[in-house]
This record gives structure tokens, C-alpha cells and sequence, in this order.
């Protein structure tokens, strides 16, 4: 009777280890960090807190929306790339945080070894404008303009290395002319001297630019998306303005730490496509000037791959460095 006894005790020992404390309890059995690489207020942190209620009500768990902001989105991506990777800490990732400063400097993180991209979330796409009293009224007019007057014709952005920035550099290597750049710091001073007409054209995000263009203070010549939007559709894409494969957004998705296991990437990925996907929240993006991402998973990790590609190549031809 005692071996008996003793059997059934080293056989409850045994199952309680092999359930141990991650098997005991389902994935999320507690609430989930969403880190936000930015200070709060921006559209990184706007999309994070209307994709964290939305998901807190499917899981089933509070999903808490944490601002990390500094060093160029580096500090909070950083701090969910050395976390834990068992679906609790996430990350609102970007464009700047994934491709852009990777690209531009040592940011203490390599984007593709260092994350699991869960679900694109939405995007938003720039659009080149110009003041009105300029004499350009489409891309082709600047590109003319840009090649009789190498490097004359200047653009703004929010600072060196910045999406905008970029999109000049790309449009400069993809119609073979010479632009001249005109950093400020940040997207609000550069914006404000095209509308004075101190300097003539910007690659804008469309959110900022449509009420001004929309008032007819700025003159909108071209779209980076890869389709037209549907709040400008009379205003071509660049790549249907003579430069095919051109395309700059503002981009948005999930990210957790690498080696995140893939039952728990599969039931965030279920969880985020039940939330992204419905008409409500299609509506509610659409309504910040942004665009729904419905890239599916596999897809959404070639992207994130020729994304991260892509603006290395564009530091790299265009000479810049940190």
C-alpha cells in the first residue's frame, strides 16, 4: 500500500512539472504591453490606442498602450526586442523603426533578427505639394525643372533621414536629377515655409496636407502610394507619373520579440485580423487619413524584408550618415 502510495505522489510530482507555469494558464492570461515608440499624441499612438481597446475586447485581456518615445523610435523598439518573448510585450512598429533608423544608424537592434512581425496594421501615404504660386502642376513639371536646373529646386522635410527626406532621394534617383534638400526640425516648420512659398515643394503625409489642399493653399501633384487614394483620387501616383515601382508610406504594424512561439503568433494574428478587418474599424482608420493594411501575414513579412532592403539602399546612394 505505501509503494502504491508512493507511486501516485511521484506521479502528481511529475504531471504538476510537466504542466509548469507556461502551459498551466492559456495565452493571454494577463494584460499585454503595446509599446509605442514615440511620445503620446502622434499617429503611431493614436492607431495604437484604438487597436488596443479594439483587441483588449477580443482577447479578452487589457491591452495597455505604453509610450517609450526617444533616440528616433530606437529606446522603445529596443526595449521589445530585448523582452521577453512570450506574446506579452508588443510593439507598434513604423517605418522609421523598422527600416528607416536601422538604415541610418546603430540603433542596438537588427529589425528583421530581432522581431516577429505579427499583422500589419494601416499606412499612411505621402503626397508631393507645392505652393500654388509655383509653376509646377505635376511631377513631370519638377522633374523638367530639376533637369535644367540641377540641384536648384528645393524640397522640404521634417530633417535628414526622415520618410520624407527619403521620398525626395528616391524621386531624385529615380528621374535621374538633383534636388536640393531643405531639412527642418520636424514636419510642422517645413510645411509652414511651403504654404509662406519660402520653399516650393514637400513630400507631406496626406493627413496633414488635405486640409490645405482641400483650401487650395497647397497644389497636390502626386501620391507615393502604389494606388490612388480615396480622398484624392483626381491626383495620380508617382509611379503612374513616370516613375513605375515608386512607393512611400507611413507604415504601421504589430511587432514581438523574435522566437515568440507560433501558436501564440497565430492567435495575436487571428485576434488583430478580427479586429483590423471589420467595417467599423475600416471606417474608423479611413476617417484618420489612414489606410487599412490587409496584407496577410506572409505577405506583411516579405514587405517588412524589401522594405528594410529598400532604404538601406536609398541611405547608401544617397551618401547619408547618422
Amino acid at each position: 500500500m505505501q509503494l502504491f502510495f508512493s507511486r501516485r505522489l511521484a506521479l502528481a510530482a511529475l504531471l504538476a512539472l510537466a504542466a509548469g507555469p507556461g502551459l498551466a494558464q492559456p495565452y493571454p492570461a494577463r494584460p499585454v504591453t503595446l509599446v509605442v515608440p514615440y511620445p503620446a499624441g502622434g499617429s503611431a499612438d493614436i492607431l495604437a490606442r484604438l487597436v488596443g481597446q479594439k483587441l483588449s475586447l477580443k482577447i479578452g485581456q487589457t491591452v495597455v498602450v505604453e509610450n517609450k518615445g526617444g533616440a528616433g523610435t530606437a529606446i522603445g523598439a529596443r526595449a521589445v526586442a530585448e523582452s521577453t518573448a512570450d506574446g506579452y510585450t508588443l510593439l507598434m512598429g513604423t517605418v522609421s523603426s523598422q527600416a528607416i533608423n536601422p538604415a541610418m544608424a546603430k540603433v542596438g537592434y537588427d529589425p528583421l533578427k530581432d522581431f516577429t512581425p505579427v499583422a500589419p496594421v494601416a499606412a499612411i501615404p505621402f503626397v508631393l505639394v507645392a505652393n500654388p504660386a509655383s509653376p509646377y502642376r505635376n511631377v513631370a513639371d519638377v522633374i523638367a525643372a530639376a533637369k535644367a536646373n540641377p540641384g536648384g529646386i528645393g524640397y522640404a522635410s521634417a530633417g535628414p533621414g526622415t520618410s520624407n527626406h527619403l521620398a525626395g532621394e528616391m524621386l531624385a534617383n529615380a528621374a535621374h536629377v538633383k534636388l536640393l534638400h531643405v531639412p527642418y526640425r520636424g514636419s510642422a516648420p517645413a510645411l509652414g515655409d511651403v504654404l509662406a512659398n519660402q520653399v516650393p515643394l514637400m513630400f507631406d503625409l496626406l493627413t496633414t496636407s488635405l486640409p490645405h489642399i482641400r483650401s487650395g493653399k497647397l497644389r497636390p501633384l502626386g501620391m507615393t502610394s502604389a494606388r490612388r487614394s480615396a480622398l484624392l483620387p483626381e491626383v495620380p501616383t508617382l509611379a503612374e507619373s513616370g516613375l513605375p515601382g515608386f512607393e512611400v508610406s507611413a507604415w504601421f504594424g504589430i511587432f514581438a520579440p523574435a522566437a515568440l512561439p507560433q501558436g501564440v503568433v497565430t492567435q495575436l494574428n487571428t485576434a488583430l485580423n478580427a479586429v483590423l478587418r471589420t467595417p467599423e474599424m475600416e471606417k474608423a482608420l479611413l476617417e484618420l487619413g489612414t489606410e487599412p493594411d490587409q496584407r496577410s501575414r506572409e505577405e506583411y513579412l516579405v514587405y517588412v524584408k524589401n522594405e528594410s532592403a529598400k532604404y538601406a539602399g536609398v541611405v547608401k546612394s544617397a551618401g547619408l550618415t547618422p
